[in-house]
C-alpha cells in the first residue's frame, strides 16, 4: 500500500506564525519533489514551501490566511516511491455518501467537497464523482463534516496576494488591496496594479471605500488606527494637539494620500547672492528702515521668475483630475513656524514687488503668525509654497504639497562646498533645494528644468530682469 507522508514547513530561519497567501496545489494534484505547495509571506520576504518528495496530494492541512511555523504540516502526500500492490484482504465497506446540504441563500443542493484554497483550480474540478472507489481504511484521511458552501470560506479576501514591497507601497498610498485586481498569475497584485487603481480612484472610476478620506481620494481605504494602552509600559502624559495642528494634520494626510508626490533635489550656488544680502542689510541698518533681508525673500522673487518661465507649476488641478487652471498672478506662500504649529501666509503679486518690499511684508506676516492674528485672507490664494529649514539645519527633505497647488519648494541649510572652476577647487556657498511636485501634472524632466532655472536665477539675480 502506498505510504502517506506529511509535508512540513522546513527551516525558514527566525520566522514564525507566517501567514499563507497562496495555495499552489489542490487535492488530487501530482507533485514533483521540491515543487511549491503554498506561499508564505512575512513582513520582509515571500517564501514557498516545497514538497519534500514526489507524489499525489491527498489532503491539504492549511487554507489561505492560516499562519505556519517551522514543522507545521502543510499537506498529506501519497509518496510515489512508496506505492505497492494492495494486499488481498476483505474489501472495505463503501463509505456512506455524504448528505447534500442546501445553501443559505438559494436552497440549491450542493454536494460537500474538500475545498481547495485556490479558486481558479476549484472551478475546474468536478464537485462530486459518482461511483468513486473508496480508499482503503488504513490510508483514509479524516473527513471534515459537510459545511455550507459560501464565498467567505472559498474566496477569502482578507489576504490579498501581493509582495511585501507592494503591500508597503499600498499602505503609503492608503489603498485597500482587497479592492485591487491583480494582473499577474494567480491574481498577484503588482505595483502597477496599485498605481492604476489610484488613477482610477482619482478619476472616479474605482469603487468607493467605506472609510474613504474626506475631501477626495475615492476608493482609498485606511487601516484602523492601532489602539495601544501605553500606560501598561510606563508613565505617560496626554496632551491635546493645538487647533492649528489638528487642521493642518488633516490637510497634510489628505494631500499625501491623494497626490502622487515626487521630489527633485538640486543645489544652487548662492555665494554672490549671500554677499549681496549682507551688503544690503548693512545699508538698511544705516538707513534705519527696519527691514531685514533674509535669503527667503530672494527665494520668493526667484521662484516667481521660475513660475513665469514654467506656467504648469503656477497651476491647480481640479478634484476630478481632468482640468488644469493656469494662473496669471503670482501669489507665493511661505511656511512660518509658530508656537502653535505651522502656518502658511501668502505674499501677493511677488513678481510686481522688489525684494525689500517682499521682505517687509514677510516680516509683518510672520509677526502676525506668531501672535496668532493671521486672518483667512492672509493665508488664501497661494499659487506656490516655500518651506525653509535653512535656519535650523538638514541637507534635504520631502515637503508635502499644499493642495490645490501642484508644487512646493523645500530649502535646507546652506553649506560651503568645494567646486571645480576648471583649474582648482574653490569654496562656494551652496543651497540645497527640494522640489516636490504632483506627478499627474508635472513630469520629471520639467521638474529638473525648473530647479535648474531656479538655481541659475539664485546664482545671478539679474536674470529676474529678463
Amino acid at each position: 500500500m502506498a505510504e502517506i507522508k506529511e509535508a512540513r514547513v522546513p527551516d525558514i530561519g527566525d520566522y514564525s506564525d507566517v501567514p499563507v497567501i497562496e495555495i499552489l496545489v489542490a487535492v488530487g494534484d501530482t507533485v514533483t519533489k521540491d515543487q511549491g505547495l503554498v506561499t508564505l509571506e512575512s513582513d520582509k520576504a515571500t517564501l514557498e514551501v516545497p514538497s519534500p518528495f514526489a507524489g499525489v496530494v491527498k489532503e491539504l492541512k492549511v487554507k489561505l490566511g492560516d499562519t505556519l511555523s517551522e514543522g507545521s504540516v502543510v499537506a498529506l502526500i501519497e509518496a510515489a516511491d512508496g506505492a505497492a500492490a494492495p494486499a488481498k484482504a476483505e474489501a472495505p465497506k463503501p463509505a456512506a455518501a455524504p448528505t447534500p446540504v442546501k445553501t443559505a441563500e438559494t436552497g440549491a443542493r450542493v454536494e460537500p467537497v474538500a475545498v481547495a484554497a485556490e479558486p481558479d483550480k476549484l472551478a475546474q474540478r468536478e464537485i462530486a464523482q459518482e461511483n468513486a472507489q473508496p480508499a482503503p481504511a488504513a490510508a483514509a484521511a479524516p473527513r471534515t463534516p459537510p459545511v455550507e458552501f459560501g464565498a467567505d470560506s472559498v474566496l477569502p479576501d482578507k489576504v490579498p496576494y501581493a509582495t511585501p514591497a507592494v503591500r508597503l507601497f499600498a499602505r503609503e498610498l492608503g489603498v485597500d488591496l482587497g479592492q485591487v485586481k491583480g494582473s499577474e498569475r494567480g491574481g498577484r497584485i503588482t505595483r502597477e496594479d496599485v498605481q492604476r487603481f489610484v488613477k482610477a480612484a482619482l478619476a472616479g472610476g474605482a469603487p468607493a471605500a467605506s472609510a474613504a478620506p474626506s475631501g477626495g481620494g475615492q476608493g482609498l481605504s485606511l487601516l484602523p488606527w492601532p489602539k495601544v494602552d501605553f500606560a501598561k509600559f510606563g508613565e505617560v502624559e496626554t496632551q491635546p494637539l493645538s487647533r492649528i495642528k489638528k487642521i493642518s494634520g488633516a490637510n497634510l494626510a489628505r494631500n499625501w494620500a491623494v497626490i502622487p508626490h515626487v521630489t527633485q533635489f538640486d543645489q544652487a550656488d548662492i555665494t554672490d547672492l549671500e554677499e549681496l544680502r549682507v551688503q544690503l542689510n548693512k545699508e538698511q541698518e544705516k538707513a534705519k528702515s527696519g527691514v531685514k533681508l533674509t535669503m527667503l525673500a530672494f527665494l520668493l522673487k526667484a521662484s516667481a521668475a521660475a513660475l513665469k518661465q514654467f506656467p504648469d507649476f503656477n497651476a491647480s488641478l481640479d478634484a476630478g483630475g481632468e482640468n488644469l487652471t493656469l494662473k496669471k498672478y503670482f501669489h507665493i506662500g511661505f511656511a512660518a513656524d509658530t508656537p502653535n504649529g505651522l502656518v502658511v501666509p501668502v505674499i501677493r503679486d511677488v513678481d510686481k514687488k522688489g525684494v525689500l518690499q517682499v521682505a517687509q511684508e514677510m516680516g509683518e506676516l510672520a509677526k502676525k503668525a506668531r501672535d496668532g492674528k493671521l486672518g483667512p485672507a492672509d493665508m488664501s490664494g497661494g499659487c506656490f509654497s516655500i518651506s525653509s529649514l535653512g535656519g535650523i539645519g538638514g541637507t534635504a527633505f520631502t515637503p508635502i504639497i499644499n493642495a490645490p497647488e501642484v508644487a512646493i519648494l523645500g530649502v535646507s541649510k546652506s553649506t560651503f562646498q568645494p567646486v571645480w572652476d576648471g583649474k582648482q577647487f574653490v569654496p562656494r556657498l551652496t543651497l540645497p533645494l527640494s522640489l516636490s511636485y504632483d506627478h499627474r501634472v508635472i513630469d520629471g524632466a520639467a521638474a529638473a528644468r525648473f530647479t535648474t532655472y531656479l538655481a541659475q536665477v539664485l546664482a545671478d539675480m539679474r536674470r529676474v530682469l529678463l
